[in-house]
């Protein structure tokens, strides 16, 4: 299945067909066509549908992918008779998802945590025109919208190494040992932002990401970029949207819609 860009393979694990799905993802993403391998498993709290395992290529596992939420959505009410509302259970907390249409899904994503202003990376590995100057705070940012976010807010996004840059800054030392994800992130009006993404666990640049673009939105908007809602140009070209309300520096009622499609479909011989 696709999600703005993001492809991944989409299991129905409630048996347990799958035993080792780090080892199974690793093999199945090699040829990088897949970002992860995301896995309908029976719940693990009341009051939600069921359990959604996000496996990354690399085997490690994540705690939230918000295009891989649309994907599993649709899976589990066109192929596993899920109504169009669904609650899922995951390792960031429990979202909901509404398959109004398979261009419209809607899901409602854990609040933000851990917001940072302003972050230092030293000795900086940014080369590139910072919006609004470095020394005025305005360049470099850090939340965690269920997975960690630094957000670069730049001039020119097709002149960025976003593999290079993202890779250093993915790996610097003040966000072990997990690692952060990173975007690159250009204002394009009142409403709406342009992000190129590099994803840890993919490590690679990938062509959509949604809890990046949830993270580049919330942040544009608390440094007063942008007004909510937020339209999200990703690489892919598939825009998204994200909602939300603020009461200061507080986020609540986080809301990213966008589409996803099946692409193929097969049975796993085991």
């Amino acid at each position: 299945m696709a999600g703005s860009g993001n492809r991944f393979i989409v299991i129905d694990n409630r048996n347990r067909l799958i035993e080792d799905p780090k080892q199974f993802a690793k093999k199945e993403c090699k040829s990088k066509a897949v970002d992860g391998v995301l896995l309908v498993e029976k719940p693990k709290e009341k009051q939600t549908d069921f359990f959604m395992r996000i496996v990354n290529s690399d085997g490690s596992e994540a705690e939230a992918c918000g295009n891989g939420y649309r994907c599993v959505g649709l899976y589990a009410h066109d192929h596993l008779q899920f109504p169009k509302f669904m609650r899922a259970g995951t390792l960031g907390g429990p979202i909901e998802i509404s398959v109004n249409s398979p261009r419209a899904i809607k899901v409602k994503m854990v609040n933000p945590t851990d917001y940072r202003e302003r972050i230092e990376i030293t000795p900086s590995p940014l080369p590139l025109p910072l919006r609004g100057g470095e020394g005025k705070g305005e360049g470099v940012a850090f939340i965690n919208t269920g997975v960690p976010h630094v957000v670069i807010f730049a001039d020119g996004l097709d002149k960025i190494a976003v593999v290079e840059l993202g890779r250093t800054i993915r790996y610097d030392k003040s966000f072990q040992p997990q690692g952060t994800n990173v975007n690159f992130v250009e204002v394009t009006g009142n409403n709406s932002l342009s992000v190129r993404t590099y994803e840890r666990g993919v490590e690679d640049e990938t062509l959509a990401c949604g809890t990046g673009s949830v993270a580049a939105a919330i942040i544009a908007n608390l440094k007063g970029f942008v007004e909510a809602p937020v339209e999200v140009l990703p690489k892919s070209g598939e825009k998204l949207k994200i909602y939300f309300n603020r009461s200061g520096n507080d986020i609540t009622q986080v809301y990213l819609e966008g589409p996803a499609e099946e692409k193929s479909k097969g049975v796993l011989a085991v």
